[in-house]
């Protein structure tokens, strides 16, 4: 595997570090939590609970060790420096100055080991009047202006489902700002600090957005072309409850869609504006609501028209394309760790013998 025989000191909590960690432990990557002893991932004991331990929790931390160490603690902060010594990367979520007044900021590490790659996962950045402000996704999402631009016109901002700042802005561009370093260091380059703010990231996902508001495109929520603004893009309502998605952009698509659905009238309509576009999306809707959910796939599957029924979690297993990209099966070499499960086996990689180990655990250091 790609990133097999390269160590990963993962000191984070919750979900942005877990996600990325998870996504370079799937490459081969050796990832060790380092967990408070006695509590660790606040994650571990989030409802729902398998044998004790969380299924969200599980589902981010396959493929990992765990190893308990109170950083609080002399003995604790040394046997973290024997780890980077043997490690390439370390990922910690704390706000900013906190690693500095553990004993164990990026100067010291950085002189321990330089050719460490140290992330630095927080809601704002290092710097900046936010840098130790409090948040979650959805504030992290509300600064960037992601939210502002989720839910329909005329409407109130909608929370995503989905954590776009925490696995798109925090664990995803970590994991890639983390490869691209180790790519600088294996040319020969030091290891580097990277600080990864959840927010930028979350802005930066506004890329599009900014481009066709600077070119004085209306990108208020739910009047952007992928948003609802035109009837070839947008979700309808079906009789009974259920829903279709239409993403019918290309004209070829949108008049294949309109001839199926007897409006060939429409096809002119695609991208007009005002009451026209508008006639357009209750004429649609109107339609779309005649035929329940799936009695609209045998008319629109065959059409390739870029039209899809919108599912419900529970249905998403059975689906044949994720079915058949076996999406869902994880590739667990190893299954989430519980807290200090491999406290001896990794701390042993590192020199520290079963006597040791013992007087280690009665301190509380492990």
């Amino acid at each position: 595997m790609s990133l097999t025989g390269i160590r990963i000191l993962d000191l984070t909590r919750l979900l942005p570090g877990a996600f990325c960690t998870m996504l370079l432990a799937d490459m081969g990557a050796d990832v060790v939590k380092i967990e408070e002893p006695g509590t660790g991932d606040y994650m571990r004991w989030t409802p729902p609970l398998i044998g004790g331990q969380s299924a969200l929790f599980n589902a981010l931390n396959r493929n990992k060790r765990s190893v308990t160490l109170n950083l609080k603690t002399d003995e604790g902060r040394d046997l973290l420096l024997k780890l980077v010594d043997t490690a390439a990367v370390l990922l910690e979520g704390n706000r900013p100055g906190v690693m500095d007044r553990l004993g164990v900021g990026w100067d010291v590490l950085h002189a321990r080991n330089p050719k460490l790659v140290m992330a630095s996962i927080t809601g704002y950045g290092q710097d900046g009047p936010f840098a130790n402000r409090a948040g979650h996704d959805i504030n992290y999402t509300a600064t960037a202006g992601v939210l502002g631009l989720n839910g329909a016109a005329g409407g109130p901002p909608v929370p995503l489902s989905v954590q776009v700042a925490d696995i798109g802005g925090g664990g995803q561009q970590a994991a890639v700002s983390i490869l691209g370093a180790l790519v600088g260091v294996q040319r020969g380059g030091e290891g580097r600090w990277l600080d990864v703010s959840m927010t930028d990231g979350a802005v930066g996902w506004l890329a599009l957005a900014f481009a066709q508001a600077g070119e004085g495109e209306d990108v208020r929520r739910g009047a952007q072309r992928l948003s609802g603004r035109y009837a070839c893009y947008r979700v309808y309502a079906c009789k009974g409850g259920g829903f279709y998605s239409v993403g019918a952009l290309e004209p070829k698509f949108w008049a294949a869609l309109c001839g199926a659905l007897g409006k060939p009238e429409l096809m002119e309509l695609q991208f007009v504006e005002g009451v026209q576009q508008e006639l357009a999306h209750r004429e649609m809707e109107s339609v779309f609501a005649t035929r329940t959910r799936d009695e609209w796939g045998p008319v629109l599957a065959p059409l390739d028209a870029c039209c899809e029924p919108v599912l419900d979690l529970d249905e998403v297993a059975n689906h044949p394309q994720i079915a058949a990209r076996r999406v869902l099966q994880a590739g667990a070499r190893l299954p989430a760790p519980r807290l200090g499960e491999h406290t001896e086996e990794v701390l042993a990689e590192v020199g520290v013998n079963a006597a040791r180990l013992e007087k280690l655990r009665k301190a509380g250091v492990v």
